[in-house]
């Protein structure tokens, strides 16, 4: 069993707090970001659109447009990013739709995932894009202390 998170989550997640480190400076360019995270513009776009629906990022037209986070990234959870390209944090199907499984009700493992996706939703409701800026984040390769 594979919990993995998708390529395209994990380089959203990298954009994403790329453009809370410019966060009131103006709109970053996509090719900066794209250059940054090592990845084309074209995939940067398809990133980036899920988190333009989602209310999470706006784009700005123009010769000085770009990306733009949409709240301040002490306002954006690390759990919304990854719904937004994603969908919900779901381990197993029963907990989204018990009618799935005629065993729902009565699962002996129920709580347990239950438990795990709680766990796992409030670790990241616990970090917003601010965190990963005030615990050292400053780019490229750089490791951040956890």
């Amino acid at each position: 069993m594979s919990l993995r998170l998708s390529t395209k989550t994990r380089y959203g997640l990298r954009a994403i707090i790329d453009l809370a480190k410019y966060y009131g400076k103006g709109p970053v360019m996509a090719r900066a970001i794209a250059e940054e995270e090592g990845i084309s513009e074209n995939y940067l776009e398809q990133i980036m659109d899920p988190l333009k629906k989602s209310g999470l990022v706006r784009s700005v037209r123009g010769a000085r447009g770009g990306f733009v986070l949409a709240k301040p990234p002490g306002n954006i959870r690390v759990k919304e990013v990854i719904e937004a390209l994603e969908g919900p944090v779901l381990l197993v199907d029963c907990l989204y739709d018990p009618n799935l499984c005629e065993r729902s009700k009565s699962c002996i493992a129920r709580l347990f995932w239950e438990r795990l996706r709680d766990n796992i939703v409030d670790f990241l409701n616990s970090w917003t894009l601010e965190d990963f800026i005030s615990k050292g984040y400053s780019g490229k390769n750089q490791a951040v202390d956890f």
